[in-house]
């Protein structure tokens, strides 16, 4: 027997949904275009090439920039994804996720300076991060469902929301560990606001940046098969599927994908940090 709510949130939701939805369905059509204008850019960049000769380039410009282990740890999880026979749906589930961080770090880094130095700020903002981590995707999926539809848009925001908190979180204590005597030398001898942070404080805690930025990374790439139950396609519409036809061979090479990347993304990621 379910019992009665004494306290029901959609009450409130539903109607303000609503109320969206009939005056504001012109910008929501607009965000949803410039979302899946800018996810479809990166998928056909991925995808210019037969994957073969992608494959080769980006094992090519790791072996340049981050030597031979590297290179060869990438060849091995491009070949899982190009021998299960999932190119194309890993190759979308790296647009969405490249493309996802990058809003994420867009919002996060700005934000994150300002907390550093607002403590007041930064206290406000830790009960919404705490929020944004810990409410399970599916209820703030709803109401973007309901305004968006299915496909991209919601996987997208999800995808953000997950990985906004990290790098936040770690924006702001990177600049909060910048030496204060490296700041004051900055300013004594004459340098703006702009060039103190752009010459002393980010380089200074670029290590502990390129760690927030791997866990975003990491957090953004955890929600695919959540973007594939919303219909945003990829490798998580791929699990989905061996999912609901009860296909063991589909999900286990699709779960592999997925492994792969992550392997890969975090390797890379890692490896900047040394």
């Amino acid at each position: 027997m379910t019992e009665k709510a004494l306290f029901s949130p959609g009450a409130v939701v539903a109607p303000a949904i609503d109320w969206l939805n009939r005056h504001a369905h012109g910008v929501f059509n607009a965000i949803s275009i410039a979302v899946e204008a800018s996810l479809d850019l990166v998928e056909a960049v991925l995808l210019v090439l037969p994957a073969p000769a992608m494959a080769a380039a980006i094992v090519a410009l790791v072996l340049w920039r981050q030597g031979v282990r590297m290179a060869m740890l990438a060849a091995g999880c491009l070949a899982v994804a190009g021998l299960s026979g999932l190119w194309e749906a890993t190759m979308q589930t790296v647009a969405l996720v490249t493309t996802s961080v990058i809003i994420a770090v867009a919002i996060a880094f700005p934000l994150g300076i300002l907390a550093a130095r607002r403590p007041k700020l930064e206290a406000a903002m830790r009960p919404v991060l705490d929020l944004m981590q810990t409410v399970p995707p599916w209820v703030y999926l709803i109401p973007a469902v309901m305004i968006f539809s299915l496909g991209k848009v919601p996987a997208m925001l999800a995808t953000v929301i997950y990985g906004i908190p990290p790098m936040l979180r770690i924006t702001t204590l990177a600049f909060r560990q910048v030496p204060r005597e490296l700041v004051e030398l900055g300013a004594a001898s004459g340098a703006t606001p702009f060039q103190t942070l752009t010459k002393i404080e980010i380089p200074s805690a670029r290590k502990t940046l390129l760690l927030g930025l791997n866990q975003c990374i990491l957090l953004s790439l955890a929600m695919v098969v959540l973007a594939g139950l919303v219909g945003a396609g990829g490798l998580g519409a791929e699990v989905t599927r061996g999912l609901t036809r009860m296909e063991m061979g589909l999900g286990l090479r699709s779960g592999l994908a997925i492994v792969a990347v992550a392997i890969f993304l975090d390797r890379i990621s890692r490896r900047a940090l040394e």
